[in-house]
């Protein structure tokens, strides 16, 4: 391939970030408080914040604020965000079939 095409490379760049495959893996069961969201990934809360925020720019995360006490805020996957779902579901597939267990954390 002599040049790639600079969206292909801007999405590669954007789901091969650290952490994101991860957080969209998890936001593919539903909505999900901040909170429930760090304690289901080895992630720090700074850097999930970050990386929520990132994805909320790139408008493949959506952000609902309720107006409750305690303010509730809830992450969802908006549909350009549940359109990665096949691709997701087709890394997984291929993970299963191809990443040997001694690859890999015992943990996970």
């Amino acid at each position: 391939m002599d040049n790639l095409c600079p969206r292909f490379e801007k999405a590669m760049g954007l789901l091969s970030t650290r952490w994101v495959g991860l957080i969209l893996f998890d936001l593919l069961k539903g909505k999900k408080r901040f909170s429930e969201m760090e304690a289901d990934l080895p992630i720090s809360g700074r850097l999930l914040s970050d990386r929520l925020k990132m994805l909320e720019k790139e408008g493949i995360v959506t952000r609902d604020v309720y107006s409750e006490f305690p303010v509730r805020i809830e992450y969802s996957l908006s549909e350009k965000g549940k359109a990665l779902a096949p691709v997701i579901q087709e890394i997984q597939h291929w993970a299963e079939e191809h990443v040997s267990a001694d690859d890999v954390d015992p943990e996970c």
